[in-house]
């Protein structure tokens, strides 16, 4: 059902995703080309391979055309949406920086339009497109966009030295949504017993608390408990790496308070996105 509340909330997630597209091409423009082949933390991936995938998932939600091609069976890739990752990889090794760049502005404007003329209003209802076929509403589908953008600025960031952006719109937003997370982490992940707490204090954000409740769930907190079983301390580059499953913090980036046992087992089952 259409909303007022749904309409600005997905219209603010939309300009999370607009501002995190610009951060992110004007970071690309500043790459020299042997920039483009470095390593990142995602295995298999340099930095073409990155904006390879931001271009072909950017491309699909602009214009509805699915592309195709072998992609092998990569050791790197695991799963189905992996491997459908992988096709915007192989279909843009040849292109060259610009023409990379040139997409993804291009199509992410064609979707942006597209957007503000018809936005939008049910958070719950289904898009016409969405790429890879997945059964995702217009709340997930435009919440999970400037996470992944930025998410892969991160990546380029931290392939290239040039470390920055932690501090943006698209970060607060992404360092919340991969948060939500840390119930799971704490109870599934972390297998926590009843009773256990949980409180995540990241530079510049509000703590965030759980505790696993008697149906074995972890479940968010009010606040921090006065006497949490574990507390964690990061700053954003290092809650970043571990919550987004990219590679370890910096050492001494990390303090854990409390159950230091414990503290270790969550940190090394942070990781809830590819």
């Amino acid at each position: 059902m259409d909303s007022p509340d749904d309409r600005e909330l997905l219209t603010g997630y939309t300009d999370t995703w607009w501002q995190a597209v610009q951060d992110f091409t004007a970071l690309l423009e500043d790459l020299d080309e042997a920039e483009w082949d470095a390593p990142t933390d995602l295995a298999g991936w340099d930095v073409r391979a990155v904006a390879s995938h931001v271009a072909h998932l950017e491309s699909v939600l602009a214009t509805g055309v699915e592309e195709h091609a072998e992609v092998g069976e990569p050791a790197h890739a695991r799963g189905l949406m992996n491997l459908y990752t992988e096709i915007g990889v192989v279909n843009r090794r040849g292109a060259s920086p610009t023409a990379i760049i040139d997409e993804i502005r291009s199509a992410t404007t064609t979707r942006r339009t597209a957007l503000q003329a018809e936005p939008p209003t049910d958070a719950a209802g289904k898009p016409e497109r969405v790429f890879g076929g997945v059964p995702w509403s217009w709340g997930l589908l435009l919440r999970n966009r400037p996470l992944d953008v930025w998410m892969h600025e991160q990546d380029v960031r931290r392939a290239t030295g040039r470390p920055g952006g932690l501090d943006s719109v698209q970060a607060q937003h992404t360092i919340d949504y991969l948060a939500e997370s840390m119930g799971y982490v704490l109870a599934k992940r972390a297998g926590a017993p009843v009773g256990t707490s949980l409180s995540v204090h990241v530079a510049g954000c509000e703590p965030v608390s759980v505790e696993v409740g008697d149906d074995g769930r972890g479940h968010a907190l009010p606040g921090p408990p006065a006497s949490p079983t574990v507390t964690l301390h990061l700053d954003r580059d290092s809650f970043v790496r571990l919550a987004g499953g990219r590679c370890d913090a910096e050492p001494g980036a990390v303090r854990v308070e409390g159950d230091q046992e414990l503290g270790q087992r969550v940190l090394a089952a942070m990781a809830t996105t590819p």
